[in-house]
């Protein structure tokens, strides 16, 4: 039996589905990750991600149905890059809007993105209330896992926190899910250590968010170390961001406004 939505029929659609079903979109993004790392990483993710954990979850038996990636997203932070497709804001707040529509025109009332992207976090939060307030969906917006920077331990190269693009963790997961499309020979350490050393500023969850392009950090579009990553790394993260996709699918599922 399919777990991928856009392999039904129509009717079937209409009969296989029901308002317990949960539609999981993956969204990802077409954009440079330094010379090492493929334009496909964060929607090879997201999908990979989203993929394993659909099929987790049915064997649950969570009521889960997947839809292909969108792949084209906001990535304008790396637009100074070769290769980088890219759409404005307004047109993927447009198409998040007719692609709820559309979800909310099947008996599925819970909608979910899968998000491997970290430029399309805030509209996709967005998104989330005016797709419940437009169609009374409930609809969620989750990481595909919980993707660390390098600690400096065990091997791993010491991001100072910083690790958040083209890194450790990133790599690590396209060396596992992909091998053939990194050249880690090219991979270079590039830590914005005059940032680490702030108190209030910064990425990975400091309290004050700032306005950045991928080169504003040097010429290279990395942000973090992926010189120490390895496949084996990569299959840790791997499955530790299925268990915990499943995890939060598993809440998801069962999760109520009111109670």
């Amino acid at each position: 039996m399919t777990h991928r939505l856009v392999e039904l029929s129509a009717p079937a659609v209409a009969a296989r589905l029901t308002a317990e079903s949960v539609v999981v979109l993956p969204t990802g993004a077409i954009e440079q990750h330094g010379p090492h790392l493929p334009l496909v990483t964060d929607a090879l993710i997201a999908e990979s991600v989203a993929d394993a954990a659909v099929l987790a979850g049915r064997e649950q038996g969570l009521d889960l149905w997947l839809l292909p990636t969108l792949t084209y997203t906001k990535s304008d932070e790396h637009a100074r890059f070769a290769g980088t497709m890219w759409v404005s804001a307004e047109t993927l707040w447009s198409t998040l809007v007719d692609l709820g529509r559309a979800v909310a025109a099947t008996p599925a009332r819970r909608l979910v993105f899968l998000n491997g992207h970290g430029g399309n976090t805030a509209l996709l939060n967005v998104a989330n209330r005016e797709l419940r307030r437009r169609f009374g969906l409930a609809t969620f917006t989750m990481g595909a896992g919980r993707i660390r920077a390098g600690t400096g331990q065990d091997g791993e190269p010491d991001e100072l926190g910083q690790g958040i693009h083209a890194g450790y963790a990133e790599t690590s997961l396209v060396m596992h899910l992909r091998p053939e499309l990194v050249d880690i020979t090219l991979g270079e350490r590039n830590v914005p250590e005059h940032i680490a050393r702030l108190q209030h500023i910064g990425f990975n969850g400091m309290p004050v968010s700032f306005g950045w392009t991928s080169d504003d950090f040097g010429p290279s579009g990395v942000i973090g170390d992926p010189t120490g990553a390895t496949a084996e790394a990569g299959k840790r993260f791997f499955e530790g961001c299925v268990a915990d996709s499943v995890a939060a699918l598993t809440e998801i599922a069962a999760f109520r406004h009111q109670a």
